[in-house]
């Protein structure tokens, strides 16, 4: 008797279905597999934005110089929780000559990535012929500057290991200043510094683009760069010749650039990254799930860093065209102080607080960061522009503004049009980075069309932004941020009227030629000089007066509108161990939790 083999037919949705099942445990399993494996001595980081080149010297924006911050060593470092100087390249320094002598002995047996000997050449190499070399711009040269005459270092070799700078006269900031810089590699430099016959400009100036390969990049910091791929991630790899042996401890370091703070929120919570600035509205949501989730939430109190509207004050021609870098109607606005007071008066810096930031920020009312033992407090002094939208309208009266329409407006939540004294309506473009900023420029818009004036908010690319600020200058107004810390001194560049980062008055650099019809204010040179003032004097009193002055009248003329600083809240994985978030480290980004990047350890 035959057994029966009746066949079941299976219908095609239920195969689907089971396929699809296969498929899903397969991929769970195979990713339970290798995830331990491929994350236990990775640690995955998020970058706001890409960067614009892997030149330690041309940089002028915060992430490039995060970036290459990790691969070059300067001389010194500074401990960004206790805010004492530490050894680097160099084993030790000594003052002579009633402070005007700096000495440094560099360590034995230095080398560069490459396995190339790091030497005192190097040293004299990258202030000498790179940093001091007025062919090549670079914003160290204005912060290296000492004095009234801005003469820079005289920098000597004493012997294999000591380099002496020898300074015009007393230099508060010295050792750091001078000690902070990266020092740069004269193997891989010096052939640079010979004129490119097709663009007659040095050859340094075109060298380590972003086109370069990576392997082409040299340093003697913790990291070297293994892996670039632009607007999508860096990864570096520990460099073999670190001098601190034995470190860094992570095999891996991955900067993924993540322009939408929204998705960089998403990719730490499906955990691809380690860590998180958190925004004020993150807080709740972050703060819920910290211990079930296995982090933790650090807060490093006030950010160094400033976010603030500037106006463009540059009333020069370009020389190529003799074409206004503002058009003149623009610039007799942003050049009147009344105009700028009642902008300052007419935004609503708690709303920015409350509703951006869910009451997790501060106002900012000064160009220090309030970190800084040099912050001024309103309480002392300091000037400050409460929200007062009546006294805005008051102070544009009186400078011979006037509204249309007999100041009747049909909108209750805008004034009506606000017009010049030449009647020109009032209104202009403010520019700002797409991205984490674009909430704050509408509140702004907001607040200022409350006023009377019209505003083309325009976020755009932040390279767009810095392109404009630096080589076309041909903008109205930006909304911008700028890192800080506790040293005044490291903003010289942005306060000297010739500085590289002048930036609302930028002036000719490099080898252009003069701007017909710029103008630098006397509390332009007056704000430049105090800057100078306070980098001589040695008595820490005395400094303290030079810069409560310098700030008061930075907010007494407003090129800068400071607007608010949020807390430095990092969120952190707890397999990420010795991570001391700081906010003197930088506020930019998880910066601040990546200082000791070389002390990072990451659990099994």
């Amino acid at each position: 008797m035959r057994r029966s083999q009746k066949q079941t037919k299976v219908k095609p949705w239920k195969a689907v279905l089971v396929l699809l099942l296969i498929s899903m445990c397969s991929l769970l399993l195979w990713g339970c597999a290798i995830e331990p494996e491929a994350l236990k001595n990775r640690l995955v980081v998020p970058l706001d934005s890409d960067i614009k080149t892997f030149n330690p010297v041309l940089y002028n924006d915060a992430y490039s110089a995060i970036a290459i911050g990790y691969t070059l060593t300067g001389l010194i470092s500074e401990n960004q929780i206790t805010s004492e100087v530490e050894p680097e390249l160099a084993e030790k320094w000594e003052f002579q000559q009633d402070g005007k002598q700096l000495i440094f002995t560099l360590r034995p047996n230095l080398k560069w990535s490459d396995g190339e000997p790091l030497t005192v050449d190097d040293v004299l190499f990258t202030y000498q012929d790179i940093l001091f070399n007025e062919k090549i711009p670079s914003g160290s040269r204005d912060v290296l500057r000492v004095g009234q005459s801005g003469t820079l270092p005289k920098v000597e070799k004493l012997d294999d290991r000591r380099v002496s700078f020898l300074l015009s006269e007393s230099f508060a900031p010295a050792l750091r200043t001078i000690g902070g810089i990266g020092i740069l590699p004269k193997h891989v430099f010096a052939p640079t510094l010979i004129e490119n016959p097709n663009s007659k400009k040095l050859k340094f100036l075109e060298t380590w683009t972003l086109n370069t390969p990576v392997n082409q990049l040299v340093g003697s910091g913790a990291y070297i760069i293994q892996e670039y791929r632009p607007s999508e991630r860096i990864i570096y790899k520990p460099n073999p010749y670190y001098w601190k042996k034995g470190t860094p401890n992570i095999e891996k370091f991955v900067m993924q650039i993540v322009e939408s703070p929204d998705t960089a929120l998403l990719r730490f919570r499906s955990r691809e990254l380690d860590m998180y600035r958190l925004r004020g509205e993150d807080f709740q949501l972050l703060k819920r799930f910290e211990k079930r989730d296995n982090y933790k939430i650090y807060n490093a109190g006030p950010a160094t860093g400033q976010a603030f509207i500037m106006f463009n004050l540059n009333k020069g021609k370009n020389p190529k065209t003799n074409e206004p870098f503002v058009d003149p109607i623009k610039s007799k606005w942003f050049n009147d102080v009344n105009f700028r007071r009642a902008v300052a008066y007419a935004l609503n810096r708690e709303a920015m607080i409350t509703n951006l930031s869910r009451g997790l920020a501060q106002t900012q009312n000064s160009p220090i960061s309030i970190p800084s033992p040099y912050f001024l407090p309103p309480e002392k002094g300091l000037k400050v522009y409460d929200y007062q939208p009546e006294k805005s309208k008051e102070i544009l009266l009186q400078a011979g503004y006037k509204y249309s329409n007999d100041g009747k407006s049909n909108d209750s939540n805008s004034a009506p049009q606000l017009l010049d004294p030449q009647n020109n309506p009032v209104r202009f473009t403010l520019m700002a980075p797409a991205g984490g900023r674009v909430l704050l420029g509408a509140q702004i818009k907001s607040d200022l069309e409350k006023i009377g004036m019209k505003i083309d908010f325009n976020p755009v690319d932040f390279r767009i932004i810095t392109d404009k600020l630096d080589n076309s200058k041909q903008w109205d107004a930006t909304l911008l941020g700028f890192t800080g810390g506790a040293e005044p001194n490291s903003a010289i560049n942005l306060w000297a009227t010739d500085g590289d980062s002048h930036m609302f008055n930028k002036g000719p650099v490099g080898d252009e030629k003069p701007f017909e019809g710029r103008e630098v204010a006397d509390w332009e040179k007056k704000i430049h000089s105090l800057m100078i003032q306070g980098a001589q004097e040695l008595d820490e009193v005395k400094r303290k007066a030079i810069y409560a002055e310098y700030q008061q009248l930075v907010q007494e003329q407003l090129p800068l509108i400071h607007l608010t600083v949020p807390l430095y809240l990092v969120a952190v994985r707890d397999r990420v161990e010795n991570v001391q978030p700081s906010s003197l480290a930088g506020s930019t980004g998880v910066s601040g939790a990546l200082w000791n990047v070389e002390q990072l350890k990451l659990k099994s």
